[in-house]
């Protein structure tokens, strides 16, 4: 069964995070600063320090992607001369359907304060404390979040300022070509020249994780000790990138926060819905070129009219990293986990209530009847044993608890129980497994363990998301404990630290798994019976 996101769900998501954020939260570039200067392969750059860490923003990592350069790899900007400010966060990339009102479109980045949009979007930004000091930090470049269709690396919630200063490491945020410009698998349709617009999104990714090779030592951080860790489709796109040989060798711990990927989109899928792109815009097959000339706004209508019309799932069917054969060789974790970087540590995990971010409102006062049925629209003939069984696990849940629950595990921490058995058969790099239980008491506390709540811990930015954690002692002692073991997994490739109980890695006998709460633990395979069910529901083998 089919256990990723819906493009509705993950733009609800996207939302309700960038609205927990909180409109007008000021991050580190909102204050006033003294003005500090780094070299980089293209030119010199004008950052700000704040409070002791030097931050720079909007800085280019690739030309445009507009004209001749869409649809294609990534290339490098050009050189400058003199010296270029770097205290604005760059476009995010382009995502919103043109005329939808911002005030209410879920993909509007711009109504959380977040910059416009616009294809000249490869940019990165940087929290440090030290420039040109010869250091050799840890690095943690973070992919954000939205699917592959949304979201943007200049949030509030992402502001790498506390990082850096908690742990002094380096900070790295992103964005990258997202939806329709970055993963349209147009090779079998236009020409040979778009045999890598399946995956150009990626390569994106690829091309910024270069960048920090080749200049990160000038901004204290040691290109050898580079973490990427992602959540959601930020996880999603961690996961792409064990699977890439492009990105062997460019980062060397890897954190996949509730990114359940296992599979990609096959070619003939992502071919089908690029076909109907090109009719939808009225362009012939193998006219490849046509679609670069196409205007922004009308290119962007296109996709989201083949979107609705075809109802197209973008996890699995279009619109989303392909498994091509040659960029990416083979599934992340199908059927097996791929070896392409099998040595990078890895870490990762879910939340216990990861849908109620989604949830509507009735969806919290569901009857016994509705919730059976919803779990049988979900899970078919194991619906019945799965609610008996959840229900016995949690006495005490409503049949609201029980289907969000049930939905969550569909979605998320069963794919990401089997992600880590996977990859730990590998017999390489070691594998930390998590599960997220600290519930948020914000919204009166039914939203118990959301999507994305780990994010704000993970960054010590739990005032920044309030509205999100409740910004109270309880959130501020737990993201003591949570980004310091974020922070000694980029510098070691271990999580342990003294703040939490001992951490083994994962094994398939054992399942050890972190469990996150006021006070956390490790428990061995700590929903078994859940898990067990959900695994025959998803028809994994045991």
């Amino acid at each position: 069964m089919n256990s990723h996101l819906s493009r509705r769900d993950v733009l609800k998501q996207s939302a309700w995070l960038l609205a927990a954020a909180g409109a007008g939260v000021r991050s580190s570039f909102a204050d006033e600063g003294s003005a500090v200067v780094a070299d980089t392969a293209y030119g010199r750059i004008r950052g700000t320090e704040i409070r002791g860490i030097r931050v720079f923003k909007g800085v280019p990592y690739g030309a445009s992607t507009a004209g001749r350069n869409r649809f294609m790899p990534p290339v490098a900007p050009e050189k400058w001369a003199g010296v270029r400010d770097a205290l604005a966060y760059g476009a995010s990339a382009p995502q919103t359907e043109p005329g939808a009102r911002r005030a209410s479109s879920a993909i509007a980045v711009a109504a959380a304060g977040l910059p416009p949009e616009g294809e000249d979007c490869l940019v990165l930004n940087v929290w440090t404390p030290a420039v040109k000091d010869n250091r050799k930090r840890p690095v943690m470049v973070w992919c954000h979040g939205g699917g592959f269709a949304t979201g943007s690396g200049s949030s509030p919630v992402t502001d790498g300022a506390n990082l850096a200063r908690r742990g002094d490491v380096v900070v790295v945020s992103l964005n990258h070509r997202l939806n329709v410009l970055g993963f349209s698998n147009l090779a079998s349709v236009a020409s040979a020249d778009f045999a890598a617009s399946g995956d150009v999104g990626m390569l994106d990714i690829v091309r910024a994780l270069e960048w920090v090779r080749d200049n990160i030592a000038e901004f204290g951080g040691d290109p050898n000790t580079v973490m990427v860790f992602g959540q959601s489709g930020g996880g999603r796109k961690v996961a792409t990138l064990l699977a890439m040989p492009s990105a062997k060798g460019l980062f060397h711990r890897a954190v996949i926060e509730s990114g359940a990927t296992l599979q990609l989109v096959e070619p003939e899928a992502g071919a089908r819905v690029a076909r109907e792109l090109l009719a939808t815009l009225g362009i012939a097959t193998g006219e490849g070129q046509a679609l670069q000339a196409v205007p922004l706004d009308r290119l962007m209508g296109a996709y989201f009219a083949v979107v609705r019309k075809m109802n197209v799932d973008q996890m699995t069917q279009g619109f989303s990293p392909a498994m091509d054969g040659r960029i990416v060789p083979q599934h992340p974790f199908h059927p097996v986990a791929s070896a392409v970087s099998a040595g990078v540590p890895l870490m990762l995990g879910s939340t216990r209530t990861e849908l109620t971010s989604s949830g509507a409102a009735d969806d919290f006062s569901m009857s016994d009847a509705a919730m059976r049925a919803r779990v049988r629209t979900l899970l078919g003939t194991h619906a019945d044993r799965a609610v008996d069984v959840y229900g016995r696990a949690n006495p005490e849940a409503s049949p609201s608890d029980l289907y969000f629950l049930i939905a969550s595990d569909h979605r998320y921490s069963g794919p990401v129980m089997k992600i880590a058995e996977r990859r730990a058969a590998l017999g390489a790099g070691p594998v930390y497994l998590y599960y997220f239980r600290w519930e948020t008491p914000v919204d009166g506390g039914r939203l118990k363990s959301p999507h994305t709540i780990e994010i704000p811990f993970a960054f010590d930015n739990v005032d920044a998301a309030a509205r999100l954690t409740g910004g109270g002692a309880e959130a501020k002692a737990l993201a003591d404990r949570v980004s310091d073991a974020w922070i000694a997994f980029a510098r070691t490739g271990n999580p342990n630290t003294p703040k939490l109980p001992q951490w083994p890695a994962f094994t398939a006998a054992d399942r050890p798994t972190m469990v996150i709460d006021t006070r956390s633990r490790v428990e061995r395979d700590p929903i078994r019976e859940q898990r067990l069910v959900m695994w025959d529901a998803l028809g994994y083998r045991s």
